[in-house]
């Protein structure tokens, strides 16, 4: 058998990946005609078609899944090769980290300050998105490690692993104190901010406004924890935040309406499930963040 071409291999790949021609040529600085001549050399070296049409989508035949379980295979390697190469090489250890932009900003720096030894130079580099896009990131090897609201799911567990780092209450606030008003009447009777319905907090809440029988005033929804306290901060809305929030916080008085115990923000780690991870992501598995979620009264 005469020798195979890996870039044609490699284009296979990274239509597989994207799901598209268009898009694969994109992610290789490729017009579509060159990925597609490309492809159709494997194919006959192969003997056997690779790709058919799904509508607007690109997928594997039968043959196309063999290959491609071995390509996924051989490039997972290449880039986990490369990884372990920079990592020993670079004077600054490179760490790209992926936030959920629902997560409280005043933890997840908490969290990832603990990644630091102080000892290998670590440069941080942070992306906020949601936990799906962060996903496809972190399959593609553009992230070391996401930091989360929910874990990987059954369907998402392909070759990524999650870690529970810890949970923290939550509690209302309000930038005025709340007087004359019971808790939790106070929701229905003044201006309440809350998580948008896509993040996990979000629907956690909404099912304990059923469950108490509540209905909210509600002023807006946020997928950006960040963006909501601000909001609240500059208004006299109330709103959603960890109970260990009023410790961290910067800003002026903040008071603190009521905590709910049944309310509790979880936080995970997400990685590759590869032979050798980053030694930043290992440290943040292995430290003790009992303290930092601990919440004072």
């Amino acid at each position: 058998m005469s020798h195979l071409n890996y870039n044609h291999l490699y284009y296979f790949w990274m239509v597989c990946k994207q799901g598209s021609i268009t898009k694969a040529a994109d992610a290789l600085f490729l017009t579509p005609q060159t990925v597609t001549g490309q492809i159709r050399t494997l194919e006959q070296r192969l003997k056997g078609r690779l790709t058919k049409r799904n509508g607007r989508y690109v997928e594997p035949t039968e043959l196309g899944q063999l290959v491609y379980k071995y390509a996924d295979r051989m490039f997972g390697l290449s880039y986990e090769m490369m990884d372990i190469v920079n990592y020993s090489q670079r004077e600054n250890l490179l760490f790209e980290v992926g936030v959920a932009d629902a997560l409280s900003k005043e933890l997840v720096s908490a969290i990832l300050l603990q990644a630091s030894s102080g000892k290998d130079g670590l440069h941080f580099r942070c992306f906020e998105s949601t936990h799906e896009l962060l996903l496809d990131s972190l399959r593609q090897h553009k992230l070391d490690m996401i930091l989360s609201d929910c874990p990987v799911s059954a369907s998402q567990s392909d070759s990524l692993f999650s870690v529970k780092l810890g949970e923290s209450t939550m509690s209302f606030f309000c930038s005025q104190a709340v007087s004359g008003l019971k808790f939790p009447d106070c929701l229905e009777r003044k201006k309440l901010l809350i998580p948008g319905s896509r993040t996990a907090m979000g629907s956690k809440v909404k099912q304990w406004f059923d469950t108490q029988g509540i209905t909210p005033d509600i002023l807006g929804e946020f997928d950006d924890a960040a963006l909501m306290k601000a909001f609240g901060v500059n208004s006299d809305a109330i709103f959603l935040a960890p109970s260990s929030y009023l410790n961290r916080m910067n800003f002026p008085v903040i008071h603190e309406v009521a905590r709910v115990e049944e309310l509790k923000e979880e936080y995970f780690v997400i990685f590759a499930e590869r032979m050798i991870r980053h030694p930043a992501v290992t440290r943040i598995c292995e430290v003790d963040l009992a303290d930092l979620f601990h919440d004072t009264r």
